[in-house]
């Protein structure tokens, strides 16, 4: 079986500055079958031409949220419930796993000083060994085809360079041999390509985010998606399976 894994983050990735409202960085991985993958996008291209009459709309937490550009019909209360209905039945029902990676980077700081790494290609460590420890639980041959999306030039150099270190001489718990057997393929992609998705890693990347920052909190989105996190079939446990937060 081939899979997907989609790959899109929120926070700032950088250590020069802390949010103090929110001071994590998480790259978030959603991961697919090619066959489900199928499904998806035909539930979620039906729901793009029901509510904008067309399939060209990106789907984006942020501009959703606060209904800016295309979202702005959301200002009717209710389309926008039954927008919010639809939308929240596909993350609901749909069949994906997620896997996140959160650096708390001010603790980050505190402990690694000017060795402390860039938490995105730290993240992405973290996230390309659970991939393959997810792919070795669905079963033996799957290979999985990783797509991020363009963040710019310079940072999307720094990530492939990353990348393909992490290929070449494997991590303290995934050698170099599984990590090449099980990645088939490592693609970025512009938002502008409206690829399915991408649109699904960015619109759980943020409930996730708000879970580790606020785990008490009764966050509906979260509690959507708190089923499609990558966990210990035996235990349930997520934190240090499919939800790795650092340090």
């Amino acid at each position: 079986m081939e899979y997907y894994l989609f790959l899109d983050e929120t926070g700032d990735h950088g250590l020069s500055y802390i949010d103090r409202n929110f001071p994590i960085f998480l790259l978030c991985g959603c991961v697919v079958s090619s066959e489900e993958l199928l499904c998806i996008n035909k539930q979620v291209n039906n729901l793009k031409t029901k509510y904008f009459q067309t399939t060209e709309v990106i789907l984006h937490s942020r501009e959703i949220r606060k209904c800016e550009g295309s979202f702005q019909i959301l200002f009717d209360l209710d389309l926008k419930k039954n927008f919010y209905e639809d939308l929240n039945s596909i993350l609901a029902h749909s069949n994906y796993s997620l896997i996140g990676s959160a650096i708390h980077k001010e603790r980050h700081i505190k402990r690694y000083g000017k060795w402390a790494s860039n938490p995105y290609t730290l993240s992405l460590s973290f996230v390309l060994e659970r991939i393959i420890y997810l792919m070795d639980s669905v079963g033996t041959g799957n290979t999985v085809n990783i797509l991020v999306e363009q963040r710019g030039k310079k940072e999307d150099s720094h990530l492939l360079s990353h990348f393909n270190s992490v290929l070449d001489s494997g991590t303290f718990y995934i050698s170099s041999t599984r990590l090449k057997k099980g990645i088939k393929s490592f693609r970025f992609h512009h938002k502008r390509e409206n690829i399915i998705g991408l649109q699904i890693a960015d619109l759980c990347a943020y409930p996730l985010a708000r879970h580790i920052l606020n785990p008490k909190e009764p966050y509906i989105p979260f509690k959507l998606i708190e089923n499609k996190i990558y966990s210990d079939c035996k235990t349930g446990q997520t934190i240090g399976w499919g939800l790795k937060i650092f340090p």
